[in-house]
This record gives structure tokens, C-alpha cells and sequence, in this order.
């Protein structure tokens, strides 16, 4: 088994980002097949099985490497922490949330992103009776204002925005500021960012709004 290729990781070979996203998916499907036992799979059992593409599977791990082993397929321990190195995933990431509302404690309390190797180190927020508090799983409530020191003390490498639209542009203006390159935003709308910051949007109404045409599509039919 070669060793995986780094160059979806600032290398040569530039990865699309839709390949990366497959990538996570690969990496839950072999997960579920390690907690159940299994020790090896072939490209074609784990796409009948988690409904995937068996050629988009090779194709897209042959970017990294040769994974496989003839006979035997995929050894499964070997290739989930394979891809874990690829995403980034062997080491923890500090991840600060800014915005501590009901949705931002909620995020800074979510027990699965620390399993998959995201640390919650801080909360961070701009209403003062907040200021000094802590969430139910224990991380603090800091001043929005010492976001710069506290993200170098701290090491945060990825931003959670959970702040209204009308905050967010200037809330992502001030983390990029203090050197953040990764945000994640759930407000609504999109927000403006230089080169070299990456910004990932998880917008819940658009979601909401598929599900509404979904049931909106199954009530025609039925009437």
C-alpha cells in the first residue's frame, strides 16, 4: 500500500472540493464498517452498501494513493486512518463559536465534533450579562473584542459563525483579521472574505425549504 498523495493538501495536484466531500462520506461508511467488525471491503460492496459510485470510489482514492490489496480489497482500519490523515483529521482543530444564542450553545456543546477531531475551546459573544458564562458542556463565554488574543493563546483554526446577517459580515471581517482562514457560518446570506480564507455555509432554511417542496410535491399527488 502506498503512502497517501499530499497534494490535496497544498502539493501539486490541486483536489476538487467536491471530491473531499466524498471523501467524508467514504470516511462515516468505513467508520460504520469498523465499529461492526469488518476488517476488509471492496470498492463495489462498500458502494451497494452505503449506496455509493464503486468507480468514483477508486477514482477518487487513487488521487492519494494506492490503497487497495489484490484478493482482499480495502483493509479497513487502514484506509479509515488514511483518510483521516488526508482530511486533516489525526490531530484536534480548535474551533471557536462566535455567537452565543441557542444555536451556538448547542454547536458548542455537540459531543460528536470533538470525536472527529473538532475542539470547542471558546465562545464568544457581544451581549455582556453572557460575558464570563459557561454552556452545559463547559466552554466559555468570552468578549468578542479579545477574539484576536484569544485565538492565538488558543489556536483556533476554524471560526463557527452562529450571528444574525446583520452581523456577520463584520463579525467574518474581524476573524479574519486575526489570522482565522476556515469559517463556517450558519447566518443567513453569503459573507465577503479575501483570497486564501475559506468559508463553508450551512444555511437551515434553504434545507427546510427543499423538505416543504418534498411534502408540497407528495400532497399534489395525493390529491
Amino acid at each position: 500500500m502506498k503512502p497517501p498523495n499530499k497534494g490535496g493538501r497544498g502539493g501539486p495536484d490541486p483536489v476538487s472540493e467536491l471530491t473531499t466531500n466524498r471523501l467524508s462520506i467514504y470516511l462515516r461508511a468505513l467508520a460504520a464498517l469498523d465499529k461492526a467488525g469488518v476488517r476488509a471491503v471492496s470498492s463495489q460492496a462498500l458502494a451497494d452498501q452505503f449506496h455509493l459510485n464503486a468507480a468514483q470510489i477508486r477514482k477518487d482514492l487513487a488521487q492519494f494513493g494506492e490503497f487497495g490489496v489484490r484478493g482482499v480489497g480495502y483493509v479497513v482500519t487502514d484506509l479509515l486512518r488514511h483518510l483521516r490523515e488526508i482530511l486533516g483529521l489525526d490531530r484536534q482543530l480548535p474551533v471557536a463559536v462566535i455567537g452565543a444564542g441557542n444555536l451556538g450553545l448547542a454547536l458548542a456543546d455537540y459531543s460528536g465534533f470533538r470525536i472527529e477531531g473538532f475542539d470547542v475551546v471558546a465562545l464568544f459573544d457581544v451581549a455582556k450579562h453572557k460575558i464570563g458564562r459557561r454552556s452545559r458542556a463547559g466552554v466559555t463565554i468570552h468578549d468578542i473584542r479579545h477574539f484576536p488574543r484569544l485565538a492565538k493563546r488558543l489556536g483556533i483554526r476554524i471560526a463557527v459563525l452562529a450571528v444574525p446577517h446583520a452581523q456577520a459580515q463584520r463579525v467574518a471581517d474581524a476573524v479574519v483579521g486575526a489570522g482565522i482562514k476556515a469559517i463556517l457560518s450558519f447566518s443567513p446570506g453569503g459573507v465577503e472574505v479575501p483570497g486564501g480564507v475559506k468559508v463553508k455555509r450551512v444555511d437551515l432554511t434553504v434545507s427546510l425549504e427543499s423538505l416543504s417542496y418534498y411534502l408540497a410535491q407528495g400532497d399534489g399527488h395525493e390529491s
